[in-house]
């Protein structure tokens, strides 16, 4: 079973920037979509980016379009997710995650991803 690992996330503050990581376990992982998501104490998990694997296509939330920016470098096989003017809203625990099929799905919808990672932690304070 293909495990998801994220790394980067800490306690900065408001303005700041962060870049996470998201590596999988077996380097012939290959998928179709990547994506992050958060979860705020409280808060369903939200879409915040995804990327086409094949296409490059990105997807951004409205809330973070123009301050994120999801990349990968396909030699490692890892999707980043930089983030830029952060702000205590977005607080939450950040999680990547894999889909491997094409078919009929939504994007933005967890129940689209078949893999995930642990979740990393990203504090912002005022």
């Amino acid at each position: 079973q293909v495990q998801l690992a994220e790394s980067g996330g800490g306690l900065v503050q408001a303005g700041d920037s962060l870049r996470l990581s998201c590596a999988p376990s077996e380097r012939t992982f290959s998928p179709y979509v990547m994506a992050w998501f958060r979860q705020a104490p409280g808060k369903t998990r939200v879409h915040v980016g995804s990327l086409m694997w094949n296409t490059g296509n990105t997807l951004y939330e409205d809330s973070v379009k123009g301050r994120f920016t999801i990349s990968r470098d396909n030699a490692k096989n890892t999707v980043y997710l930089q983030m830029r003017r952060l702000t205590p809203e977005d607080t939450a625990v950040y999680y990547c995650a894999a889909r491997t099929s094409i078919g009929t799905y939504l994007r933005t919808s967890w129940t689209a991803y078949d893999y995930w990672g642990q979740g990393t932690q990203v504090t912002v304070s005022s």
